[in-house]
C-alpha cells in the first residue's frame, strides 16, 4: 500500500485496461492502410465501391466504433482515425477522400460535447475539403459545460447512442446530437 494515496500498487492490471488491451487486439488485425496521420479501417478500405459514408474521428470513440457489434453489417461505412490534429493533415485527408468514387457523406464523430473536442477546430478544414463533393455532418453529445454526463450508467447509454447514430444510414440534419432522455 501507498501510504500517501492509499492505492495497493502491487495489484495486477485492472480490468478497464484490459477491456482496452482487448480492444487493441480486435482492431490490429483489420488495419490495413495508413495514409500518413489517417488511420483506415480494413473493410471500409477492401470494399471501397460499396462505401457510402466515411465517418472521421479521432482518440477513443474509433475504439468503440471498431468494437461495436454493428461494424461487420455496415459494409457501407467506412472509419477513418485522424491520429494528428494539429497541423491538419490535409493532404493524408484528401487522399482517403479520394479513394472512394461512391461516397455519398462525409461524418465527423467526437464523443465530447459540441462545444469541446476537435469539431470546432476541424470544420474549416473539413468544410474545405468536402466542399460541393458532399455533405460534412457530425455527430456529438449536445452542448455542455461538463465533459462528463455525471453517472456512468448514463455515459454508457449515450457512447452506445453516439456508436448507433454513427453506424445509421440515414440521411438528414447536418448537425446531430445524440443523448438519452432521463426518466
Amino acid at each position: 500500500m501507498d501510504a500517501v494515496r492509499g492505492v495497493d500498487l502491487q495489484t495486477p492490471r485492472s480490468p478497464r485496461l484490459d477491456v482496452f488491451v482487448d480492444a487493441r487486439r480486435a482492431i490490429q488485425p483489420r488495419r490495413f492502410a495508413v495514409f500518413g496521420q489517417v488511420d483506415l479501417d480494413r473493410l471500409g478500405r477492401v470494399q471501397q465501391l460499396q462505401v457510402r459514408r466515411l465517418i472521421l474521428c479521432s482518440g477513443k470513440v474509433y475504439v468503440d466504433l471498431m468494437t461495436s457489434e454493428h461494424r461487420e453489417k455496415h459494409s457501407a461505412i467506412a472509419i477513418a482515425r485522424i491520429e494528428q490534429l494539429y497541423l491538419f493533415p490535409v493532404d493524408d485527408v484528401k487522399s482517403v477522400l479520394d479513394g472512394y468514387p461512391n461516397l455519398e457523406e462525409v461524418v465527423w464523430l467526437q464523443e465530447e460535447p459540441e462545444n469541446m473536442g476537435a469539431w470546432e477546430f476541424l470544420q474549416p478544414h473539413l468544410t474545405e475539403l468536402t466542399s460541393r463533393r458532399w455533405p460534412l455532418r457530425y455527430i456529438s453529445r449536445p452542448r455542455s459545460s461538463s465533459p462528463a454526463e455525471g453517472s456512468s450508467a448514463w455515459h454508457a447509454l449515450n457512447q452506445k447512442a453516439l456508436i448507433e447514430q454513427a453506424y445509421s444510414l440515414k440521411s438528414g440534419a447536418v448537425v446531430e446530437k445524440v443523448t438519452v432522455e432521463r426518466e
